[in-house]
């Protein structure tokens, strides 16, 4: 354990600790300076709280702490599922009592997202109208593509970008493999066509985009009924269908009243995932969302295009089995500048 993980057990232990307890309670062997510095890390991290001033400030861990502190994937997925202490059933105090009160981004972390957002909208100043929306065809287009992709459709971006523009199927593909990327298509069209429909978020809302993704998919439309499996993992979801309408719907006041963009966006995108609402389509259906949100806001919308679907997959089990955000979050600041410097 490193003087920085120690500190943070001592704060775990002895809550309101002031700098000059923690010193002496630790016995790290550092210097008094060098655990205020420490200490001032974890609070630019959103990691831990302090309280009072002066001689009497005091430190206590923040209710960010388990939801955003670093977890290195590889070492994690290196204990196979039986192995891994995880949050086998859905956190119910997880939507309503600590998402509330964490703060799910760093100044710094906001700082470059505010930043690429700024530089998006300058960008897209200097484009004509056919330019913008030639643009957003070509996100469009990776989006449908690497999003299916992580559901495991085998089309190539090429092949999407035939079947998207001149509806031609690939050889040997599936009749169900073109139907989920046309579904993409016409759901974020829809979107573009419509960006206030999801403001505010309201389960009837997203059931309907659900509904576009899933259309001639043989996929069970709206909230589900019955008990899901994930693979790869031990976590459950909720199996009742009043209790994942009442998750579904302090998801959606929780999202409502976010006053940050891009907390609002990740939100939806790890939230309507870990609630599993429906039959299948999840993860589809929160890219889409999430995005809806973006472009309500006039924010740089995500492609995924470079993410590996591993890692995706990787990211989100981890806030299955921990409640930690931290790999989605990395996933999501890396996409949207990606998307920024890409397409606009």
């Amino acid at each position: 354990m490193n003087k920085t993980d120690q500190i943070i057990d001592f704060l775990a232990k002895h809550p309101l600790s002031s700098s000059r307890q923690i010193h002496e309670g630790t016995q790290l062997g550092i210097g008094y300076a060098t655990v205020k510095r420490i200490l001032k890390k974890l609070n630019e991290s959103n990691y831990i709280e302090i309280e009072g001033l002066g001689k009497s400030t005091k430190y206590r861990i923040s209710a960010s702490y388990a939801i955003t502190k670093s977890i290195d994937l590889d070492d994690y997925f290196e204990r196979e599922i039986d192995e891994r202490e995880i949050i086998e059933s859905f956190n119910l105090d997880l939507i309503s009592g600590i998402l509330p009160k964490a703060e799910l981004f760093t100044k710094n972390e906001l700082e470059k997202l505010e930043n690429l957002q700024k530089r998006y909208l300058d960008n897209i100043k200097t484009l004509s109208d056919t330019q913008y929306q030639k643009e957003l065809e070509r996100l469009a287009i990776d989006l449908s593509w690497k999003s299916s992709q992580i559901e495991g459709n085998t089309y190539s971006l090429l092949e999407t970008e035939r079947l998207l523009r001149d509806k031609l199927t690939a050889d040997g593909k599936t009749k169900a493999e073109a139907t989920m990327l046309l579904n993409h298509k016409e759901a974020l069209d829809f979107i573009l066509e419509h960006p206030d429909y999801l403001e505010p978020i309201q389960i009837s809302r997203i059931e309907d985009i659900h509904s576009i993704l899933m259309k001639d998919l043989e996929v069970e439309r709206n909230i589900r009924t019955h008990r899901v499996g994930i693979s790869g993992t031990n976590y459950k979801p909720l199996d009742n269908e009043h209790q994942i309408r009442e998750a579904m719907q302090a998801m959606c006041e929780l999202a409502n009243s976010m006053q940050s963009v891009f907390e609002k966006a990740l939100l939806l995108l790890v939230l309507l995932s870990y609630i599993q609402a429906f039959d299948d389509g999840n993860k589809r259906t929160s890219r889409i969302v999430s995005n809806a949100c973006l472009i309500h806001n006039n924010h740089c919308p995500i492609s995924f295009r470079t993410i590996d679907s591993v890692e995706y997959k990787k990211a989100m089990l981890l806030f299955y089995e921990q409640n930690n955000i931290s790999a989605f979050k990395t996933i999501f600041i890396q996409q949207f500048e990606f998307a920024v410097k890409t397409y606009f």
